[in-house]
Order: structure tokens, then sequence, then C-alpha cells
């Protein structure tokens, strides 16, 4: 009897942790739409396309903004990637800290590599 009894607290642990962790996730998980990641794809294009303009050198893979749009930041990179893209002083500094969870990466001639 005791056995049996322990197995049903565990089993009753189990379930009830599985709960909570799928109502967590569903309630507070704030997914990135669609739209969000074309916007801030298409705003640091723009960007890249106005540095570009004023000549300003992206050969080391600089952080291109902080914030294009909320909790998102413009990052340029080799593609493939090299050491240099790693440093820290040519990443985003919020991105770094934590403060923007979002980043678009762009190459040295401004095509999308990835956005997260």
């Amino acid at each position: 009897m005791p056995k049996l009894y322990l197995l049903l607290i565990c089993l009753s642990v189990v379930v009830v942790t599985a709960v909570l962790t799928i109502i967590f996730n569903f309630t507070f998980n704030k997914s990135t739409s669609k739209s969000e990641i074309e916007t801030a794809i298409n705003q640091a294009k723009f960007l890249y396309r106005q540095k570009k303009q004023q000549g300003e050198d992206f050969s080391n893979g600089p952080c291109l903004s902080n914030a294009i749009l909320p909790n998102w930041v413009a990052d340029i990179a080799h593609s493939p990637r090299q050491s240099t893209d790693d440093l820290t002083q040519n990443q985003c500094p919020s991105f770094l800290e934590g403060s923007a969870q979002h980043f678009v990466e762009l190459d040295l001639e401004g095509n999308l590599i990835r956005a997260k």
C-alpha cells in the first residue's frame, strides 16, 4: 500500500507540473509575429542603405542600431561568420545586456542573414 501511495503522489506531481508548464508557456510566452519580423527586417535594410550612402565602414561587422524597433537591434556580420563578428565591440550593446531580445543580422552587402 505505501508504494502505491508514493506512486500516486509522484504521478500527481508530474501531471501538475506539466499542466502548469503548459499554462505558463501559453500565458507568458510572447511570440513574435511574422509582420513584426518583416518590419524589423525592412527597418534594418533601410538603415543599412542610409548608412552605406553616408560612407559608413561595415568591414568589422558593427552594430547597425540598438533600437530599430522596440526590443529589436540590427547587426552587420560576415557571411560566413568570422571571429570579428563575435567581438563585443562589434555587437549591439542592448542585445548583449538583454534589454533587446530580437535581432536582424545583415551581411556586408545588406542582405539578410537571419532575423530572430
